[in-house]
């Protein structure tokens, strides 16, 4: 008779998991994005220059990123940033300097007076640790072309000039935003903790300083940032067109509601996912994940894709940006298709 019971109990315990799931299966997509998504491709994935494209000229310079633009004026520019110690956000994949420049140290010890009063050139790409610390004889940068690179060797637009004839100075997200004034740009916030948090506040002043939040979106692979991008967004201090990534823990969640067929459930107010092809054995890359996220109005953006065949690949599954460290190469493969 107990064990009749227990099987009843069961059996109606597992009834009301099943239909609670099939209820929440039912559920329809979430516009997660209530705007216009700009990240959202047209015909094409968004061409993104990663750094500007530091294959072809260093990383994160606004050299680099003149070089992508005279690629495709329609180009996203994908920049790092971090902030000085006088408070100045600049671009810079690292927290320190040792890999990228002819100087050491942490970014947050360094002024940006200093920077460019000593006209620190970030035009390097030296072998450095594990933390990221110089370790051997500083290399300056070699394009893709096997030549060094200079910032007289970029073609800029009419009336441009080179700030610098020799040297690639350090680059503030300011300089970036005048540059290109209409350009959708990715900030990727590379400090964490309270450095981060300080590092966003400024920029969320230059986002309104040059009314520029609907063409930029911001990142970071730090849980605590993503966390102050939700609470923004779900605050009245930013505009409805505050545009945000998420960090690992967001995409999964998203990613395994997917394949659980519950994403209606899954309510952050970001914009696009930034994700690599592939993570831990997954293949991320697939046609239903672009869809099932389109359907939530959420981009896709595939980092970082140098193979002229994962190019492809992509624009076949309907992916709505590439990432590339060589904006010339994409661009080719794109033209293949507009022929």
């Amino acid at each position: 008779m107990k064990k009749k019971k227990a099987l009843i109990v069961t059996a109606s315990v597992l009834a009301v998991l099943l239909i609670a799931y099939a209820v929440m299966a039912l559920i329809p997509p979430t516009r997660n994005f209530e705007q216009e998504n700009p990240m959202m491709k047209q015909e094409l994935p968004i061409l993104i220059a990663h750094g500007g494209g530091n294959r072809e000229f260093p990383d994160n310079t606004l050299e680099a990123f003149y070089n992508a633009y005279s690629v495709d004026p329609r180009v996203m520019m994908e920049t790092d940033v971090s902030i000085t110690k006088d408070g100045v956000v600049i671009l810079s994949h690292d927290v320190r300097l040792d890999r990228k420049t002819n100087v050491t140290g942490l970014i947050s010890d360094w002024n940006y007076s200093d920077l460019i009063s000593q006209r620190v050139d970030f035009g390097y790409t030296n072998p450095t640790n594990d933390n990221d610390e110089l370790d051997g004889e500083r290399k300056h940068f070699i394009g893709a072309d096997g030549l060094e690179k200079y910032p007289t060797d970029v073609t800029y637009p009419e009336g441009v000039e080179p700030r610098d004839k020799e040297v690639f100075l350090a680059t503030t997200l300011e300089e970036l935003l005048v540059a290109f004034p209409e350009s959708r740009i990715n900030v990727e916030i590379k400090q964490s903790g309270d450095t981060g948090k300080r590092a966003l506040t400024e920029i969320l002043r230059l986002l309104e300083k040059y009314d520029a939040f609907h063409r930029v979106v911001l990142a970071s692979f730090h849980e605590e940032l993503y966390n102050e991008f939700k609470a923004l967004r779900a605050s009245d201090k930013v505009p409805d067109t505050f545009m945000f990534s998420p960090a690992y823990g967001g995409a999964i969640t998203f990613y395994a509601m997917h394949l659980l067929g519950i994403d209606g459930l899954f309510g952050d107010k970001m914009c696009v996912f930034q994700l690599p092809m592939e993570q831990f054995g997954i293949d991320l890359a697939t046609k239903e994940f672009v869809a099932k996220a389109n359907s939530h109005n959420l981009a896709v953006h595939y980092w970082t894709v140098n193979d002229e065949d994962d190019m492809r690949h992509l624009i076949s599954i309907g992916a709505d940006g590439i990432m590339t460290d060589y904006p010339h190469r994409l661009k080719e493969v794109y033209d293949g298709y507009s022929k």
